[in-house]
């Protein structure tokens, strides 16, 4: 099977079918699509080729693994928010590393203390990337889209076919319910 012979099915189209035979090829075919996608959000994070293309290896196999656990309704906007999850881990793996090893080079005789402010911001990434995951699914996408994807109403509406009186109800209260989980969370952690 090539891309290209089926590149008039829908992604929705393709999905369906992998979830229906399990066969792998629909979801190449699907993968294939995104691959510059996939490439580009990693590189925006990364900043390294080499480890933007390992990344987007990782991605593949996070996908295959993943998709049957999630009930996905845009496959493009889910598989962005997977790939820029994996390029934040990523990150902060990188991170984490670097002040290991400097805490390790300055102070060998002594334990390595965690940079606070880091792992605070680490933990309040962490919370907010699952508090996204509780929203329901109209304001999860129209928030994905609009904050990180930087698309206007306009286009969200046409993405969506939601109306964009709807769209902006869904951005308000996405955004007010994220804050009202994430302070939830953070005061839970503390208490």
């Amino acid at each position: 099977m090539k891309g290209k012979a089926f590149a008039d099915m829908t992604d929705t189209q393709l999905l369906k079918r992998y979830q229906q035979d399990g066969d792998q090829q629909w979801m190449g075919i699907l993968l294939e699509r995104y691959t510059l996608l996939l490439l580009g959000v990693c590189m925006k994070y990364l900043k390294n080729e080499e480890e933007a293309r390992d990344c987007v290896q990782q991605i593949y196999l996070k996908v295959l693994t993943d998709i049957n656990k999630h009930q996905v309704t845009y496959f493009k906007s889910w598989l962005y928010m997977v790939a820029k999850n994996e390029s934040l881990m990523r990150l902060r793996n990188r991170q984490n590393k670097q002040v290991k090893e400097l805490q390790d080079e300055h102070h060998p005789h002594q334990p390595a203390q965690p940079n606070g402010e880091l792992l605070e911001q680490e933990t309040t990434l962490s919370l907010l990337e699952e508090s996204i995951q509780e929203l329901n699914e109209e304001q999860r996408l129209s928030v994905s889209l609009f904050y990180l994807q930087k698309m206007s109403y306009q286009q969200i509406s046409d993405r969506t076919g939601f109306s964009l009186l709807q769209v902006k109800s869904y951005i308000q209260n996405g955004k007010r319910n994220l804050r009202l989980m994430l302070e939830r969370k953070l005061k839970d952690r503390t208490t």
